[in-house]
């Protein structure tokens, strides 16, 4: 292959890298993407014809491509999406857009580089776009192509200055094309290894806030609703039927898999028989302390902490999702409000990704306490849970009676009605119930439907016989992978439950009557090879998020955690080690002296031998090694290597006497030699030091170690004050 070929053909990779770039990170379409890499293919067909641009054509279309650009997005002449979405859309087609002119046109030098510029500014928009994995391998493969094509590129420039090179012609001379230019994919190579070694450290040394770009899953989540202070019913059950991550949650806790968890969003308690609402939706605002963390709560007597650290993708909520009865919150916010109904938000826009972490107290009474719990609701303060429609269907508080029976505390009644709609009523996600009541329809007529129904109908049964109750939406735990240590939930975890008041222990108490088939709760287990290759492409994603995307101070002291508890654990074993030897060679000696009998002092005499016989035999070995190395010499190598250093740095000497001689007003003339300075100072000890040094400068002896500690001793005699000339 001639050396110009090879120059274009990796100039056309660098294209390729950032187009694919946008591609995965969702910033353009498939089709789009597909219509792209056809316009590439021809412009490399068309490369060194007739048929290529003009340099003049291409700077006309290049400045007539900026006003139709704006034109497009001004009159929105084409769907790229909506928001900051379509704005990088738009941003994406217009740089693939110059990118083509670019590669139909006959190119110089400036116009390569210009299809590199496009190429980095394409990658700089993915990664405002995208947290997959795909772009970080992109990435590495963009940076080892444009290594090598800059590399190439320098090489033919400095080629082509050389005299009898033809510039006009743009054709490399046989003298180029000879050169041993392949060798330049193992030069990028080591150049990219170097860096990434220097820049690793760097990396995790210096955290980054989290909640990069606009984000993946733009078009699933942007969008969702559900979580705000009112929500219809039918929004959760809509939110369920896409599967678009929403979040990855890592739990700390005793347990080492947890299930059953629900991550809580907003409580809603006024209902008007189509809708929920929060009545008063006040907050209490807590600022940040100077550790990034809010006190949001208290803890109970006899506290169960669970510690859960979010990585969330972009929402339409302000809504921070946490296990029920958060205490603490850990995050780069600049303040947190706590509502009423114990809901938590932050300020936040719907395209950023955000991480926190959270501590939850999940202790809860046993039921015998719960069940001793008569206490009356403070009339006032409670009067919000029991509220009713005006013209709620009688026939709810009739079937709450029925279901509850002779029985006579609020637990058992609450899970009377909780068993009641998990086992008589049949789970769906489509919209069933209908009317001005769709409620009152769900219980006595379709007996049907998805988890907001459930949770309704709970709630309006229980606060029918006095117990004071709420509608709490958030999400179930998600499934749990294994490999990455996380749960992932998706849109399709979105769920609806139920939270019932105990005054007398001031708490309240979580109740789920959907039934088991609308519980997405899995063991964590995969089933299957593509199940398992499907959870190492999630662990590795979660990997990308954690440690790049949202690497932050949380994560940097998390990661310094990790090493330390490593080292720890390092530190034991060798710690364990050495105790096991011990106890062996104590059992051995043991044996060998007849504590356990004359056969097993032999046996043990024996193998003992062995063992020795062995070590010998490795000593010998290694012995005979150690002499082959001495043979090639490498430790001459070695000391000759260390000897040039220390040449370098005894040769410094005369520097640091001429320093000295000068701090006592001997300055040595431009036209002095060494030896007519030191002969015109008349100091001894300045005599010997440049006879020494001329020796070592333009003799090319070296000084042996006596040598250089008697320069060492000269220089010491002649930096005393009382020596003088």
């Amino acid at each position: 292959m001639k050396f110009e070929t090879f120059f274009k053909l990796i100039s056309y990779a660098v294209v390729v890298c950032g187009f694919l770039s946008l591609l995965v990170s969702g910033g353009i379409g498939f089709l789009f993407g597909v219509g792209f890499l056809g316009l590439v293919a021809a412009a490399w067909t068309l490369e060194n014809s007739r048929w290529q641009l003009s340099d003049r054509w291409g700077t006309v279309l290049v400045v007539l491509a900026i006003p139709a650009f704006y034109l497009v997005w001004k009159f929105r002449l084409a769907s790229v999406g909506v928001g900051e979405t379509a704005l990088a859309g738009m941003l994406s087609r217009f740089i693939l857009g110059l990118s083509l002119i670019k590669l139909f046109q006959k190119k110089r030098d400036r116009d390569w580089l210009f299809l590199y510029l496009m190429a980095f500014f394409e990658l700089l928009l993915s990664a405002a776009l995208s947290v997959s994995p795909l772009y970080l391998a992109i990435l590495v493969f963009y940076l080892l192509i444009t290594a090598i094509a800059v590399i190439a590129f320098e090489i033919g420039k400095s080629a082509r200055s050389l005299p009898g090179e033809t510039t006009e012609s743009g054709q490399f001379s046989e003298r180029l094309d000879k050169t041993p230019f392949r060798r330049l994919p193992t030069t990028a190579v080591l150049l990219i290894v170097a860096v990434i070694v220097f820049a690793a450290p760097i990396f995790f040394l210096l955290p980054r806030v989290g909640g990069a770009g606009f984000g993946a899953n733009q078009n699933g989540l942007t969008g969702m609703t559900g979580f705000s202070d009112r929500v219809r019913l039918g929004e959760i059950g809509r939110i369920q039927q896409g599967d678009e991550t929403v979040m990855r949650v890592k739990v700390e806790s005793g347990d080492q898999f947890v299930t059953g968890l629900r991550w809580r969003g907003i409580a809603l308690d006024q209902f008007d028989n189509k809708s929920w609402r929060q009545s008063r939706p006040r907050k209490q605002t807590f600022t940040r302390s100077e550790r990034e963390t809010f006190l949001v709560g208290s803890r109970f007597s006899k506290p169960k902490l669970v510690f859960q650290t979010f990585y969330m993708e972009p929402m339409d909520t302000s809504v921070l999702f946490a296990l029920p009865h958060p205490i603490l919150v850990q995050g780069s916010f600049l303040e947190i409000r706590k509502d009423e109904d114990d809901g938590l938000t932050a300020v936040r826009t719907g395209l950023e990704r955000i991480n926190y972490s959270v501590q939850s107290d999940q202790s809860v009474p046993p039921p015998e306490q719960l069940r001793n719990d008569g206490v009356a609701y403070p009339a006032d303060e409670f009067k919000k849970y029991l509220q009713l429609p005006e013209d709620l269907d009688p026939r709810i508080a009739a079937l709450a009676f029925e279901v509850m029976g002779n029985r006579s505390n609020r637990y058992d009644q609450a899970k009377a009605v909780e068993e009641f709609l998990q086992t008589r009523f049949g789970y769906t996600l489509e919209m069933k119930a209908s009317g001005d009541q769709p409620v009152a329809d769900f219980l006595f007529n379709v007996k049907e439907g998805h988890c907001e129904y459930f949770s309704s109908a709970m709630v309006l049964m229980l606060r029918t016989q006095g117990i004071a109750a709420r509608v709490v939406n958030g999400f179930q735990q998600g499934e749990y992978n294994e490999t990455a240590g996380v749960y992932v939930v998706k849109q399709k975890d979105a769920h609806s439950w139920v939270e019932a008041y105990f005054p007398k222990e001031k708490v309240w108490v979580t109740f789920d009557p959907t039934p088991f088939a609308g519980l997405n709760e899995n063991d964590g287990a995969a089933a299957g090879l593509l199940a398992k290759l499907g959870n190492y492409l999630e662990a590795l994603e979660t990997f990308w998020i954690q440690y790049f995307v949202a690497y932050d101070n949380q994560e940097q002291k998390s990661l310094f955690r990790s090493m330390k508890d490593g080292f720890n654990d390092f530190q034991s074993a060798v710690s364990d080690g050495v105790a096991d030897v011990q106890l062996r060679i104590q059992q051995w000696w043991a044996e060998v002296r007849g504590d356990a009998g004359v056969q097993a002092s032999l046996f043990a005499i024996g193998y003992g031998a062995v063992y020795i016989l062995a070590g010998g035999a490795l000593l010998l070995i290694v012995t005979y090694g150690f002499r082959k190395l001495r043979k090639l010499d490498l430790a001459a190598i070695v000391r000759k290597w260390f000897g040039r250093k220390r040449q370098i740095g005894i040769v410094e000497f005369y520097e640091r006497m001429v320093k000295i001689l000068s701090g006592r007003g001997l300055k040595r003339d431009p036209f002095q030699t060494p030896l007519e300075f030191a002969s015109a100072v008349g100091i001894p000890e300045a005599m010997a030091i440049t006879e020494k040094y001329n020796r070592v400068r333009f003799g090319g002896h070296d000084l042996s170690p006596a040598e250089a500690d008697e320069v060492e001793d000269l220089l010491s005699r002649l930096d005393r004050p009382d020596d003088s000339a």
